[in-house]
C-alpha cells in the first residue's frame, strides 16, 4: 500500500501541469535576477534546461501554487549544440584546390618578400583557423562568460578557446591532406654570411684553364659590375632579373654563360689593337706567354713521338699502323708525332694518308717535306696548331752526284711557344767498314743545313754558324745511320740465341755508333736512350728471321734516335723500342717517346696561324670511317652466316 502511494506521488510530481508551473516560476525568477544584476553588473550562472521545457509555453496557476514555487531556482533555457559534421570534398573542389596550390607556388617564386614557404603555409593555416565559422561564433556559454562570469570562467574560457583552435587547425590540416598537398620545410638561414664566390671556384683542371692573365686583372671588377649584354639562350627571363628571380645578381647569370668554358676572356680593346700574326713583345698576356702555356701544359712538359723507318722502297704498306704509332705502353697518346722515312714508298701521299687515318681526327699534319726518297711528316694535336711558328725545312745531299737523292738529310724546324725544335732525318752511307764516310755525312749535314731562315733564334748567344744543332733548343736526329756491329754473323747469332730478353749489353759492346759517340767524333752533345730491343736490321721480308741470303749480313742497330738540348734535363726519354709486327721491309721501325720541357715565349715571331693540311685531314677521316663501317659489316655477316648443326 505504501509502495503504491509513493508511485502515485511520483507520477503526480512529473505531470505536465507540475512541469509547466516550474518553468513559469523559473522564468519569473530569471527576470528578477536580471533586473537585480542590472544594478550589480553580474548575472547568475544558469543551469541546463530540462529536456521537456518549452521556451514559449505559459500557464496560469493558482496563487497558492505560484507562491509555493517561488523558491525554485531560476534558469534560462538554451538550445542544444549542433553536432560537427565533416563533409567530403567533391571532385570540383579537389581540382580547384590543386589549381590554387599551383597558382600559389608560382606566385611564391615571383614574390621577392617571401622568405619561407613553410612559414607562410603555417601562417595561412593559423589565419584560416581564426577565420573558421566555428572559431568566429562563440557558443552561448562563452557569450555569457564574457559578461558577469568572466572572472570566474576565464581559465575555463582560455582552455575552451585553445581546444577550439587546435581542433579547427586539425580540420584545416586534414582538409589539406585530403586535397593531396605535401608539407613543406622551412628555408634554413645560415648563422653567418656565406663566403664570396671566386672566379676560379672549380676543380684543379678548370681552375688552371680559367686562370686570368695578370694584365687582365680588371676583368674581376668588370664581372662584379655586370655584363654588357645578357644572353637570350635561357628559357626563363627571370633568371637574369634583379628583383625576385632565382638568380639574385648579374654575377650568377654570368657564371651560367662562362663557368663551363675553358677559354680565357678577351677584352674588346685587345681585339682591336692586337695582331697575333705580328705579335706583342710583352711576355705577360702574350699568345705564347706563360699564362697560355700553363693553361695547356700545367707541368710545362709536352709528349713527343719520334720514329724512323727504312721502307726499302716497297709499294706495299702495312695493313695496320696502330702498333707502330700507338703503342699500348704508355696508355696515352703524345702531343706531337714526327715520322721520318728512308727509301720511302713510291706513293708518298698515300703514306701520309695512312698516317692521318691511323692518328685520327685529334691530330693534323702541320708540315710534310721530302728530299728524294727521304720523307718527314709532323703531326700535332689540332688544339696546339695556334702556338706554332712558321715551319721551315732544308735538305742536304751527301752523295757526290747530287742528282741521286737516296742518301742525305732532311731537316724541319719550328718554334712551339718559346722553345725551338729541330728534327733531322738522315740516311748515311752503307757498308760495314765505312765508318769514316758516315762521319763525313754527319759533318756535312750540320754545316750545310741552312736553318732557321725567318724564325728568330731563341738564344743566339749560344749558337754557332758551323753547327746547325746549336741554333735550336731541342734537337732530335733520327734515321738509318747504317752503323753496324763489329762482329761476324756467327758470333752475333750465338749472342742472340742466349735469350737476352732486354739486356743487350753484350751486343752493344760491338756497336760502332756507341764507340764513335764516346770518342766525340760524331753527334757531339747528343744522347741516346738505353737500348732494350733486338737489332732492327736485316730481316727477311715478311719473317722474323735475320738475313738468310747468300750475303748473310750481320744483324745491326742501323736505325737510331738521338737527341740533344741546350738546357740540361729538358728532354727525358720515356721509351725506346722497335716494332717487330711490321714486316714489309728488311728494317723494323724504331721509335722513341720523350717528355720535353717547354718554355713560354714572346709573340715576336711569324706564326703559322693554324696552318695544316686540310685536304689530307678530310681524306684520312673518311678512310677511317669507311674502315670502321666495313669492319662492322664483316662482323655482322660473320654472325649471320654461322650455322648450327645438330649431329
Amino acid at each position: 500500500m505504501n509502495g503504491l502511494s509513493r508511485h502515485a506521488g511520483a507520477r503526480a510530481a512529473h505531470s505536465p501541469e507540475r512541469r509547466a508551473v516550474r518553468d513559469l516560476q523559473a522564468k519569473k525568477g530569471g527576470q528578477a535576477a536580471r533586473q537585480g544584476a542590472g544594478d550589480s553588473g553580474e548575472l547568475p550562472p544558469e543551469d541546463p534546461p530540462s529536456p521537456g521545457a518549452s521556451a514559449c509555453g505559459a500557464l496560469t496557476l493558482p496563487g497558492g501554487e505560484a507562491k509555493g514555487t517561488a523558491s525554485i531556482k531560476s534558469m534560462t533555457p538554451r538550445p542544444p549544440r549542433k553536432p560537427r559534421l565533416e563533409r567530403a570534398a567533391s571532385l570540383d573542389e579537389k581540382s580547384w584546390r590543386r589549381w590554387r596550390r599551383l597558382k600559389t607556388s608560382q606566385e611564391s617564386l615571383s614574390d621577392a618578400n617571401e622568405t619561407s614557404s613553410s612559414n607562410g603555409s603555417l601562417q595561412d593555416a593559423a589565419a584560416g583557423a581564426r577565420a573558421a565559422p566555428w572559431a568566429q561564433s562563440p557558443s552561448p556559454g562563452a557569450r555569457e562568460a564574457s559578461g558577469g562570469g568572466r572572472s570566474r570562467g576565464s581559465a575555463a574560457e582560455l582552455g575552451k578557446r585553445v581546444c577550439e583552435l587546435s581542433s579547427s587547425f586539425g580540420e584545416l590540416l586534414r582538409g589539406r591532406a585530403l586535397s593531396g598537398s605535401k608539407p613543406r620545410l622551412g628555408q634554413i638561414t645560415p648563422s653567418r654570411p656565406l663566403p664570396p664566390v671566386e672566379l676560379d671556384a672549380a676543380s684543379a683542371a678548370l681552375r688552371t684553364a680559367n686562370r686570368i692573365d695578370s694584365d687582365c686583372a680588371d676583368y674581376r671588377r668588370c664581372w662584379q659590375r655586370g655584363p654588357g649584354r645578357v644572353s637570350g639562350s635561357s628559357s626563363d627571363s627571370r633568371l637574369h632579373g634583379g628583383g625576385g628571380g632565382m638568380v639574385c645578381g648579374s654575377r650568377s647569370a654570368d657564371s651560367m654563360k662562362s663557368a663551363f668554358s675553358l677559354l680565357a676572356p678577351i677584352r674588346a680593346k685587345d681585339v682591336r689593337s692586337r695582331s697575333y700574326l705580328e705579335g706583342s713583345l710583352l711576355a705577360s698576356g702574350a699568345l705564347l706567354g706563360a699564362e697560355e702555356l700553363s693553361r695547356y701544359f700545367p707541368d710545362r712538359n709536352v709528349g713527343i713521338f719520334v720514329a724512323t723507318w727504312n721502307m726499302q722502297g716497297q709499294k706495299e704498306l702495312p695493313v695496320n699502323l696502330d702498333d707502330f704509332l700507338l703503342p699500348t705502353d704508355p696508355d696515352y697518346a703524345q702531343d706531337m708525332y714526327v715520322i721520318g722515312v728512308q727509301e720511302g714508298c713510291p706513293d708518298r701521299r698515300e703514306w701520309e694518308i695512312r698516317l692521318q687515318e691511323t692518328l685520327g681526327p685529334h691530330y693534323v699534319m702541320l708540315c710534310s717535306a721530302a728530299h728524294g726518297v727521304l720523307y718527314m711528316s709532323v703531326f700535332i694535336r689540332r688544339d696546339l696548331i695556334w702556338f706554332c711558328s712558321e715551319v721551315e725545312y732544308a735538305t742536304v745531299t751527301t752523295r757526290i752526284v747530287s742528282q741521286i737523292k737516296t742518301k742525305g738529310a732532311l731537316g724541319i724546324c719550328f718554334t712551339f711557344f718559346g722553345t725551338s725544335f729541330l728534327f733531322i732525318t738522315s740516311h748515311f752511307t752503307s757498308g760495314d767498314s765505312k765508318v769514316n764516310e758516315r762521319k763525313m755525312d754527319y759533318s756535312k749535314t750540320i754545316q750545310a743545313l741552312a736553318l732557321p731562315k725567318n724564325v728568330p733564334d731563341t738564344n743566339p748567344y749560344r749558337s754557332s754558324s758551323s753547327d746547325v744543332t746549336t741554333r735550336f733548343d731541342e734537337v732530335f736526329w733520327f734515321g738509318d745511320f747504317n752503323f753496324r756491329l763489329n762482329k761476324d754473323r756467327e758470333a752475333v747469332d750465338s749472342i742472340l740465341k742466349q735469350n737476352l730478353e732486354k739486356d743487350m749489353s753484350k751486343l752493344l759492346e760491338y756497336d760502332q755508333l756507341i764507340s764513335e759517340m764516346s770518342r766525340g767524333s760524331i753527334f757531339k752533345g747528343f744522347q741516346e736512350a738505353d737500348i732494350h730491343f733486338r737489332p732492327s736490321y736485316k730481316f727477311d721480308i715478311g719473317k722474323d728471321s735475320y738475313d738468310t741470303t747468300s750475303k748473310q749480313r750481320t744483324p745491326s742497330y742501323t736505325d737510331r734516335v738521338v737527341y740533344r738540348s741546350r738546357h740540361k734535363d729538358d728532354i727525358h726519354a720515356v721509351k725506346y723500342s722497335s716494332c717487330p709486327g711490321i714486316k714489309t721491309s728488311d728494317h723494323r721501325p724504331v721509335f722513341a717517346l720523350f717528355r720535353v720541357k717547354v718554355r713560354p715565349g714572346r709573340d715576336n715571331i711569324p706564326l703559322a696561324a693554324g696552318q695544316f693540311d686540310r685536304e689530307l685531314y678530310l681524306i684520312g677521316i673518311k678512310r677511317r670511317i669507311t674502315r670502321e663501317l666495313k669492319k662492322r659489316q664483316e662482323q655482322k655477316d660473320q654472325r649471320s652466316s654461322s650455322v648450327c648443326s645438330i649431329s
